[in-house]
């Protein structure tokens, strides 16, 4: 499995292209649906689904706009449809001004269980903390783990939302540090790590 990130919109947000001979799904495509889009026709690939790890704005953005091109599903946890119905309201409190995203369409609800979309097989693996329905996603084989908001290389996601837990998210550490110490972390922000390289000390 070939994985491309690309760090992309106001807050920088990475969004992974997975291509698997040529097929490909998108994990977090956050912003700039008509770069994904290019990329996408650029690279000549097959898009068989999109994939959240949350429900904020700056990760899922792109979705509606993208699935104008590509009749897709988009799979999110259902404890975080209520954010996807904010989409805009908090896109425009955070940003300052309303970006008109199109909401998403197709939407199927993620559990925790092994996926099997076309060429790929994961984990989707329950993190709540940063919000309610946050999940990673795990690839046993290639042993890679996306963790969006969850876990960052130096620190973890933000917990002041009113539907946020830092209880839950610690929790939902122990659940990845339970990895082999070789898996590569893929986060929400900023660079791709190990877990043994991940020193976090929580109180």
């Amino acid at each position: 499995m070939i994985i491309k990130k690309y760090s992309l919109g106001s807050l920088q947000a990475n969004c992974y292209f997975l291509i698997e001979n040529n097929d490909l799904i998108l994990i977090d495509p956050g912003d700039e649906a008509s770069f994904i889009l290019e990329e996408i026709q650029r690279q000549k690939l097959n898009l068989k689904a999109i994939f959240a790890t949350h429900g904020h704005f700056d990760h899922i953005g792109a979705v509606g706009e993208i699935q104008k091109s590509f009749d897709v599903s988009f799979y999110i946890n259902e404890k975080d449809l209520f954010l996807v119905e904010r989409l805009n309201e908090t896109a425009k409190y955070f940003l300052g001004y309303n970006p008109y995203f199109l909401p998403p369409k197709n939407i199927k609800e993620l559990n925790n269980k092994t996926s099997h979309v076309s060429r790929f097989t994961f984990d989707v693996i329950s993190t709540p903390g940063h919000t309610p329905g946050s999940v990673c996603f795990y690839f046993q084989k290639e042993k890679v783990v996306f963790t969006g908001d969850t876990l960052f290389k130096d620190g973890v996601g933000r917990t002041d939302f009113s539907y946020s837990s830092f209880e839950d998210l610690k929790k939902s550490l122990k659940k990845i540090f339970s990895f082999s110490s070789k898996i590569v972390i893929y986060p929400g922000h900023g660079e791709t790590t190990a877990i043994e390289e991940i020193k976090i000390k929580l109180t």
